[in-house]
């Protein structure tokens, strides 16, 4: 055989290695799933659809990017895996054909103030090093531009190592770009003293007012027994040392009630206390203390650039490092693009495209100091994706959840070209997806249902977007909904005014709001919507908020603890059985004791991953044994925190269960889309929209009169939102005012009035671009949202 026709040979056979095409999953049995096995092909982009709570996280994050992040952790020495977070195995018989998956997820950002925008990805860091290298004055390494690093200065012997060699040196100094007075963080603190004592009381007389320095207590007496000052002398009375000692003394040792302790003064053990956690890991009612004694006011030294003079001083063509930060992205890479320098080029490059891919993806209306807890779940998502675009990584598995969220139809084109690009590098690209646009350009779909929660878990289809659009599942059967523009709409019965309104990027907005009707407010993303609607909408007038904030709640946590259902409950269960309501909270009395009422035991392993299994005790119930003979119309407390919401609705209708205070709450579940969560749940495993549900069905019950909603479509199948527009039309009918952010076209439709801002993002947006009815909107075509809306009616 000739070598040529040898050579043909071996290209023709296939390689053992090209057989991998495949992503097989066999028995994955994590949360709802049931027993499901399928094959997903790598190197294409498939979508996960179902309706909330079908098992498309389950099977995505929980079981195959979860599996992969694991074995990636077990390739690093135990050293390393101590300081890594425990990962269980998934539920799952067979896991083949894995990548290193990339998780890029709606979680928000760290809400550190010293994170920003260009601190989360490259930008900044490049900006450093190009102005160490251009700007004028020069001072010093890219340090000294980093507002996260302080400048030190030390005398004294210094020794430095390099080698067998050994330098003394008499002095050290490090120049960094920290403003020395807010210490990079943009904004100083005042706290004010009438929040923190009542003056005209003694300390023995309660004089302290702060959560958690009850009288009598520990943190009390530290004060009350110093010895300092006279505890029974009012606090006006302190001469200036005394008050000097009680409110700023630097920690001491010293005895006080018999006991070594440390003494500082109040100020300084508040501020590390409470003011140096994250707010929003507070208690409600230390977070409630905090925003009543603290003030925020930006810092004079640096007027909110968090930098250094020096730092400040340094610039490059009239420009400092800070006004660089400022600027919006988009107009930040024009100036980029301005600057020839040969020395730099290709910092300047990849700067370059750096800031361009904030445009390409639609986040060019946000500046690189914008703090990074700020920006919505959906905003923090695309910040991340920055990261991947310009990566060399191919073969990889990268998986995304909702990247639509928070997009205008006119930005999801964008996104899924984005995407295509990161799968056209042979990346395998998973995304969970509600959004017709994105699941059409789909190489594979899996469908996954029919139902959510017990009634969901199993795959009902699997193939090509054609295919789905043929076939007879929920998905594929409201794949091509299109909802008309209403006949006629309600008249409101009055207006909310805003005048002037300058948040963010409002331009002076002036806009009267129709009360008594369903409005939306519309606009691409970064059009200043959430500006107006949360940051001019005054507070006083009983407007109820639900936002996309994250819930507060730990794996102890449930949907009737959150929403108080459990209060009613266990009065219910205490007077049909004479004892104490404690008892039936596996928070309190009747937790078992093995697990602390959490029904499973946490083992962590060190230096191996940890482990989760169900408590032996309580079999996973939660309570002890004693309170479970306790029953309420046949069912003990456990069984009936396993039940759905719906089945729960029933169960306190009629009978020796009949609970209305019960009642009421299940029915807000129920109108909100949750029937099928069950009541005992963690709210640790609920999805972002099945949270956000959770919220409204809490609101429902204030009093207010005026409801402000953001995007409450964010994780809803198709089918979902027909069961919200009917929840809103009620809340209307009931005599509320609703005012709806949102981008999704049904809503739009389902109007009495649209407000339409842009017609851009950023400083090309700020102002109202239309104002009327949807019908009037789709005639006039007159904005991008018209002519989007206009093509989604007619279609």
């Amino acid at each position: 055989m000739s070598r040529a026709t040898s050579k043909g040979a071996q290209q023709s056979a296939s390689h053992a290695a090209d057989s991998h095409e495949l992503i097989r999953v066999h028995g994955a049995r994590e949360n709802n799933l049931k027993d499901v096995s399928i094959e997903i092909p790598k190197r294409r982009l498939t979508v996960f659809t179902g309706v909330s709570g079908s098992g498309k996280s389950s099977l995505v994050f929980d079981t195959i990017a979860a599996e992969s992040q694991r074995l990636i952790n077990e390739t690093y020495s135990a050293f390393v895996q101590g300081f890594m977070p425990n990962l269980s195995r998934p539920e799952v018989d067979v896991l083949e054909g894995l990548t290193t998956a990339i998780i890029v997820d709606q979680q928000r950002m760290g809400a550190d103030p010293r994170s920003t925008v260009g601190t989360a990805t490259d930008a900044n860091a490049m900006l450093r090093i190009l102005f160490s290298r251009l700007g004028k004055p020069h001072i010093g390494p890219p340090s000294a531009y980093a507002f996260n690093v302080p400048s030190v200065r030390a005398s004294g012997a210094i020794t430095v190592e390099r080698g067998d060699k050994k330098t003394v040196k008499a002095t050290f100094n490090r120049t960094g770009g920290m403003c020395p007075r807010c210490e990079g963080r943009g904004s100083v603190t005042d706290l004010d003293l009438t929040q923190l004592y009542d003056e005209s009381k003694s300390l023995n007389e309660g004089a302290l007012t702060i959560p958690g320095y009850k009288a009598g207590g520990w943190n009390y007496r530290l004060y009350s027994e110093s010895g300092l000052y006279d505890p029974d002398k009012p606090i006006r009375g302190f001469t200036k040392r005394e008050l000097q000692d009680f409110l700023h003394h630097e920690p001491t040792r010293m005895k006080i009630a018999g006991i070594n302790m440390t003494y500082e003064g109040l100020i300084p053990r508040i501020q590390k206390s409470m003011l140096a956690k994250d707010k929003e890991g507070m208690q409600p009612h230390i977070r409630e203390f905090v925003d009543r004694a603290v003030t925020f006011t930006t810092c004079p030294e640096c007027d909110g650039t968090r930098l250094a003079e020096g730092a400040r001083a340094s610039k490059i063509k009239r420009i400092s490092i800070a006004d660089a930060c400022a600027m919006q992205i988009s107009d930040l890479a024009e100036w980029v693009r301005g600057l020839r320098e040969p020395s730099v080029a290709p910092l300047l490059t990849a700067l370059q495209q750096t800031l361009d891919s904030f445009v390409e993806i639609g986040l060019g209306y946000l500046a690189l100091d914008r703090p990074a807890g700020t920006l919505s779940g959906g905003e923090a998502q695309r910040v991340k994706m920055i990261r991947h675009l310009g990566s060399s990584l191919t073969d990889v598995t990268y998986v995304f959840d909702e990247p639509t969220a928070g997009l205008h139809p006119h930005d999801i084109q964008r996104m899924n070209e984005l995407l295509l690009r990161l799968r056209d590098k042979g990346n395998t690209v998973l995304v969970v997806e509600h959004k017709p646009e994105m699941i059409a350009i789909a190489d594979h779909v899996v469908d996954l249902g029919p139902g959510a929660g017990t009634a969901g878990g199993a795959v009902c289809f699997e193939g090509t977007v054609d295919q789905l659009r043929a076939g007879d599942t929920l998905t594929g059967r409201h794949l091509g909904d299109r909802s008309a523009v209403k006949d006629s709409v309600r008249e409101p019965n009055g207006a909310l005014q805003i005048r002037g309104a300058t948040a963010n990027n409002l331009r002076k907005v002036d806009v009267d709001i129709p009360l008594g009707v369903l409005t939306v407010v519309t606009g691409v993303a970064g059009s200043g919507k959430s500006s107006l609607v949360h940051g001019s909408v005054p507070g006083d007038l009983g407007v109820v908020s639900v936002d996309q904030s994250p819930i507060r709640g730990s794996r102890r946590s449930n949907p009737a603890t959150y929403t108080g259902l459990l209060e009613p409950i266990r009065k219910a269960f205490a007077k049909a059985n004479g004892v104490k309501p404690a008892l039936f909270s596996a928070n309190s009395e009747g937790a078992c004791p093995t697990c602390n009422g959490a029904g499973v035991i946490y083992t962590d392993l060190a230096m191996m991953a940890g482990v989760t299994s169900t408590c032996e005790d309580c079999e996973g119930r939660r309570f002890q044994a004693a309170v479970l003979e306790y029953r309420l119309g046949g069912r003990d407390i456990s069984e009936v925190l396993a039940m759905p919401v719906t089945e729960a609705e029933e169960f306190f209708a009629s009978g020796e269960a009949h609970t209305p205070a019960a009642q009421r709450v299940l029915a807000r579940l129920s109108d909100v889309g949750l029937g099928y969560v069950s009541l005992g749940q963690p709210l640790t495993t609920l999805s972002g929209g099945e949270r956000q549900r959770l919220k409204l069905a809490t609101h429902m019950a204030d009093k207010g009169g005026i409801y402000v909603l953001d995007e409450p479509t964010t994780g809803l199948h198709l089918a979902d939102v027909e069961q919200l527009l009917g929840l809103l039309d009620r809340l209307v009918d009931s005599g509320k005012s609703v005012i709806v952010v949102e981008h999704h076209q049904a809503v739009m439709a389902h109007a009495d009035w649209i407000i339409d801002l842009g017609p851009g993002a950023g400083h090309d947006g700020g102002r109202i671009v239309f104002e009327g009815t949807p019908a009037a909107l789709v005639a006039a075509r007159s904005t991008l949202t018209g002519e989007h809306l206009a093509s989604y009616v007619r279609s």
